[in-house]
């Protein structure tokens, strides 16, 4: 119900490319958020084999779980099926990297590897992945090893545990994807944590910010922090700014 209502006070709020005035915003609208890009074929591949793949597995959940089930024994096509981001917003963010010519990408929560798939696209990104349980890992492993995808670097282990070292080793990032944990004080220490690696220009992306009301929350937290200048929600996920030639201001886009 939560996300029904949020769904549909976002429906209200949601405007398009016509009450942008920014130039800025207006080129990143028509360009990339509007663009529906292209899919990949082999991605969707290997996406279709695991959505077709009843083997149980063992799942380790630090988070809050997942939505349809509470049991620590799921299929893979289960996974796949409610646990991986969607398609269209997975071309998205591979139109966003392009679009801003990014070449360091941080992703918390692999799951079975498709969206890092989608992130690593272009062979002059580096994508590091961070997931907390091995056997999802270990899946999403063999996918990147399916279309020899060497610009990927996963780490294992409970996020909470593993972010702060996989920081030290990392470059100045410029694209973030937090789709891990889902709770409130768990997403704004990620969010602290990155910041330390981030630029002016990083965009920071952070998934189902109305799966829940602790989400809901950690994002309006988030967007009215001092180092945060843009917002945009799109309702499947918000994306952030930290460039101070922006005004303090934050919009909900239809998507």
């Amino acid at each position: 119900m939560f996300q029904v209502i949020s769904f549909f006070i976002y429906w209200l709020k949601k405007v398009d490319e016509h009450s942008l005035q920014s130039p800025f915003l207006y080129s990143l609208y028509t360009r990339v958020i509007l663009k529906r890009g292209i899919v990949n074929v082999e991605i969707e591949a290997i996406r279709n084999q695991l959505l077709q793949n009843d083997k149980l597995i063992q799942i380790m959940d630090y988070g809050a779980g997942s939505r349809v089930t509470t049991k620590s024994e799921r299929s893979i096509k289960s996974i796949a099926k409610h646990a991986s981001t969607p398609l269209n917003f997975s071309v998205f963010l591979a139109e966003l990297i392009d679009y801003f010519q990014f070449s360091n990408v941080l992703e918390l929560g692999t799951s079975l590897g498709i969206n890092t798939l989608y992130l690593s696209q272009n062979s002059n990104v580096n994508v590091l992945t961070l997931e907390g349980d091995p056997n999802i890992a270990s899946i999403a492993e063999d996918n990147f090893s399916t279309l020899n995808r060497r610009n990927i670097k996963t780490i294992i282990g409970n996020i909470d545990q593993t972010l702060g070292f996989a920081l030290e080793d990392s470059e100045k990032l410029d694209l973030v994807y937090i789709d891990a944990n889902h709770r409130f004080e768990p997403t704004l220490r990620y969010f602290d944590q990155i910041l330390q690696k981030c630029h002016q220009q990083t965009v920071i992306v952070i998934d189902d910010i109305h799966w829940s009301k602790e989400m809901a929350m950690a994002w309006k937290t988030i967007i009215s922090r001092s180092e945060v200048t843009l917002s945009i929600d799109l309702f499947e996920a918000g994306l952030i700014w930290l460039d101070p030639k922006f005004s303090k201001e934050d919009y909900v886009l239809n998507f």
